[in-house]
């Protein structure tokens, strides 16, 4: 048995292929594209483990999906792949509709032509798992509660309106052709191996730099954070369990302002790795102009996952940041291999000024 499991040199998507090989035998077949955020250094701890293959391609090279979906016949397609940055869609929309859409689009089909060729037993057992996030609901103010499943998509970003326009192929494949399909949408998610242009990874590694730690606007938005070993321990749960065509919100019942996040990441750093000077991370924060078109507050409401399946977060909020704190100070030669001079001037042009 296997499962096809995309974009799994990212964030997400590699610590759902490290959590499986180490709780189980099953074979993961490894597909991700490299692309900036996409680096094979958060696979090292099972690049050499037997039941794991990594394939270099993309979700949008139909060909190639079939040809892995032929050989190696898996029982499951997860599919982590996606430009995710909001403000990298901003500035450049294009790729996401290339990858989060056509791409969806193409791997969609390549899934639905194996499925059709199994088996009517093999049909009933097979899953395709669409990982998607919360901004497709658009943003709440204060008063407002939490996302449901039933909330309707309101998307704000161009990064949201692609995720959201995947998820809506993914439910037409559902209902026209019969694809057995699940849908997750995830809160803000954060832990180890995070890309360090999002915030929680930017603040650290600023600021063991001595550089200033950005904080958009007046630092009041609101999210809802959601520690990535969780993320993924739910993910397998809705693969396993979850009733087909439904949607799943995974949150970590977290709800937390940027500027309570960055005080917070300052305040460990000031304990786990003091400034030679004595003085206070925290002295290092700015307020940089807003971006255009910022959501003010997600957050999830996540009681369908746990009444159905009995998930919920291990991690609140202060244990899940303390650990990645530790992680980034333990991991600082990942930090650097993964922040090359691309990396360095798309921080220079995003905080210019």
């Amino acid at each position: 048995m296997s499962i096809l499991v995309t974009g799994t040199a990212g964030f997400i998507g590699s610590s759902f292929a490290r959590q499986r090989l180490a709780a189980s035998n099953e074979k993961i077949i490894s597909l991700d594209a490299l692309t900036y955020a996409g680096h094979p250094s958060t696979l090292l701890p099972v690049m050499d483990n037997p039941n794991h293959l990594f394939v270099h391609g993309s979700i949008g090279d139909k060909a190639l999906v079939a040809k892995l979906l032929a050989e190696y016949k898996p029982r499951a397609v997860v599919n982590f792949a996606a430009e995710s940055h909001v403000d990298r869609s901003i500035h450049g929309p294009e790729a996401f509709i290339e990858t989060n859409v056509l791409g969806t689009f193409r791997l969609l089909e390549a899934v639905r032509e194996y499925w059709q060729e199994l088996t009517r037993e093999e049909q009933s057992q097979f899953r395709y798992l669409q990982v998607s996030t919360d901004e497709v609901y658009g943003t709440l103010s204060r008063e407002e509660a939490p996302f449901a499943e039933t909330n309707r998509y309101e998307p704000n970003s161009p990064y949201a309106a692609s995720k959201a326009a995947s998820d809506h192929l993914v439910r037409a494949w559902h209902h026209t052709y019969g694809l057995p399909v699940l849908t997750t949408n995830c809160s803000n998610n954060y832990g180890p191996y995070h890309f360090p242009e999002k915030l929680i990874p930017l603040v650290i590694m600023n600021a063991l730099a001595d550089k200033k730690l950005p904080i958009y606007g007046d630092g009041q938005q609101v999210r809802d954070w959601l520690y990535v070993e969780d993320h993924t321990r739910a993910i397998y749960e809705v693969l396993e369990r979850g009733q087909l065509g439904e949607t799943y919100n995974i949150g970590g019942w977290n709800e937390k302002t940027n500027r309570e996040v960055v005080y917070t990441i300052c305040t460990i750093l000031d304990e786990l790795k003091p400034r030679e000077d004595g003085s206070c991370y925290s002295r290092l924060i700015t307020f940089v102009k807003d971006r255009p078109g910022h959501d003010r507050r997600y957050a999830i409401d996540a009681r369908k996952i746990e009444g159905e399946l009995g998930w919920k977060p291990q991690e609140t909020f202060d244990t899940g940041i303390r650990k990645t704190v530790q992680w980034y100070l333990d991991n600082q030669a990942w930090v650097r291999l993964v922040t090359d001079a691309a990396y360095r001037e798309w921080l220079e042009k995003q905080y210019a000024g």
